[in-house]
Order: C-alpha cells, then structure tokens, then sequence
C-alpha cells in the first residue's frame, strides 16, 4: 500500500491541533508515504501564519525530517491537465484537484488518500480513491 497525505493530515500533528494523535497513528500507518511538493508550501505557509511570521526551529526541523521521510510529487504537464479535469468532474478546489491529481499521478492501485478535509475526501472517494482521515 502507499499513503499520500494531504497537508492537512500533517498539520493536524504540527499544530497540536484535536486530530494531532489521529494524524500520528494515519503517518504511521504506512511505510511508504508520498505528497506532493505542494503539501511543503501549504505547510510552511500556514506553520509561519500560526507562529507569527516565523517557524520556530524546532518545527521547522520536523518538517525537514517529515519531508526527507516522504516521496515528493512533482508537478508536470499531464499532472496539471488532469488537475483540471479532477476540478471540472468534482468540483473541488483548486489546491484540492491538484492535491487529487498528484496522488493519480504515480499510478497505485493501492493507494490510500489521507486528508482531515470533508470535501476533499468526497472528491478523492468519486474518483474511486480509498480514503482515511475524514
């Protein structure tokens, strides 16, 4: 199996927020974790909001481990194109489609959608993804 996780899951245990522990038992659960490069802009976007500007350095050399831990997805053209679609047969935000899109991108099967965000899970479950989080 493969676990992609969305921002969300890993900022549920960065923030300490009500879903930390249940974010720490869903990034255990698989060996082999993947997001996309995009999941590092919206964490450190919304860690700095929430730290006034400036990610402590003890968060922040979490998030470099997390992230040397996890198979990073880049963007390419076919991703994009099918990001479009994803937002077009779904609905779903941007941000989300492209979220959706990376994880369609590396081809499993197997793979389960990890996300704490109600719409984004619905998206991920019409397009026939398993789904753990929300």
């Amino acid at each position: 199996m493969t676990l992609y996780l969305d921002s969300s899951v890993l900022l549920a245990g960065y923030l300490g927020e009500d879903l930390a522990d249940r974010s720490a038992e869903i990034v255990a659960s698989d060996p082999v974790l993947c997001t996309s490069w995009l999941t590092t802009v919206e964490v450190r976007r919304t860690l700095a909001r929430a730290h006034g500007g400036t990610i402590p350095s003890a968060v922040s050399s979490r998030v470099a481990d997390d992230t040397d831990a996890v198979a990073l997805i880049g963007a390419d053209p076919t991703m994009w194109a099918d990001a479009a679609v994803v937002a077009e047969v779904t609905g779903a935000r941007s941000l989300d489609a492209v979220h959706l899109a990376a994880a369609r991108s590396i081809g499993v099967p197997s793979l389960v959608f990890a996300t704490f965000d109600l719409r984004q899970a619905q998206a991920a479950r019409s397009l026939g993804m398993a789904v753990v989080g929300a």
